[in-house]
């Protein structure tokens, strides 16, 4: 496993011009601390807690609101793919006690709601939804770590640098010049570009938590969720994956 050591070692060895330009790999070092180091990349599971507001493409009010919004995960231990069905993963959305939408995952067999997702449909949905936990693997072999233009991540000056997976896909993420926090990620997804802009940090060592995140889909928000509470490393029951879930 990467851990703190060579992410210590990557940045001892930069340049003392990296202190102005670092390069793509010192940059993510960087990140790695900022978030936890080997806490945070390491962790096995995490459960978050908030509510969200949901919003049409073609309109300005907010479409839905959801005051319990769940996610339970079991996180993999290894990821080469960025974009792919990774891990265990539940999503509950309810509003006032009632049930307003599912997307799960046992690591195999992918299920809403309403049932047992085909496989393409599956395939296309994670891959449209799943893209920050890349960032997590991002120093070991076979990854390509690529500075690029500098940005502005609602008002904090970014550092941009392109991830690419061993299998050659690409994610590009913004770190905070400031404080190296990650303030964005983007990709290719079936429905077209989607971003995701991260505020309102809570930083503790071991785990450093967006209680903010708003997310795009071709330059149009869809959706804002607030995180409230969250356990990491806690217990979390393999049952809750299960597709007898569906609807429960």
């Amino acid at each position: 496993m990467i851990g703190r050591a060579i992410a210590v070692a990557i940045l001892a060895a930069a340049p003392v011009a990296a202190a102005e330009e670092p390069d793509g790999r010192a940059i993510i070092a960087k990140a790695y601390m900022a978030a936890g180091g080997d806490a945070w990349a390491q962790a096995r599971t995490l459960v978050l807690k908030g509510h969200a507001t949901f919003y049409s493409p073609d309109a300005a009010a907010p479409r839905s609101t959801i005051d319990d919004y769940t996610m339970w995960r079991i996180l993999e231990a290894d990821r080469v793919s960025a974009h792919g069905e990774a891990g265990k993963v539940r999503i509950d959305g309810r509003n006032k006690g009632r049930l307003i939408f599912q997307s799960a995952s046992d690591g195999e067999v992918t299920w809403t709601n309403r049932g047992v997702v085909p496989k393409a449909e599956a395939d296309a949905f994670w891959a449209s939804n799943f893209g920050f936990g890349v960032i997590r693997h991002a120093l070991k072999p076979g990854f390509t770590l690529t500075r690029v233009p500098d940005s502005n991540v609602d008002g904090h000056p970014t550092f941009m640098v392109r991830v690419t997976d061993p299998m050659g896909t690409s994610t590009l993420f913004g770190i905070d010049k400031a404080s190296n926090l990650i303030r964005m990620v983007g990709f290719a997804t079936p429905r077209g570009w989607h971003v995701r802009h991260y505020d309102d940090f809570d930083v503790k060592p071991g785990w450093t938590q967006a209680r903010k995140v708003t997310l795009y889909y071709n330059g149009v928000k869809q959706n804002e969720l607030v995180w409230t509470d969250w356990t990491v490393n806690g217990p979390v029951d393999e049952a809750l994956f299960a597709s007898t879930n569906a609807g429960k």
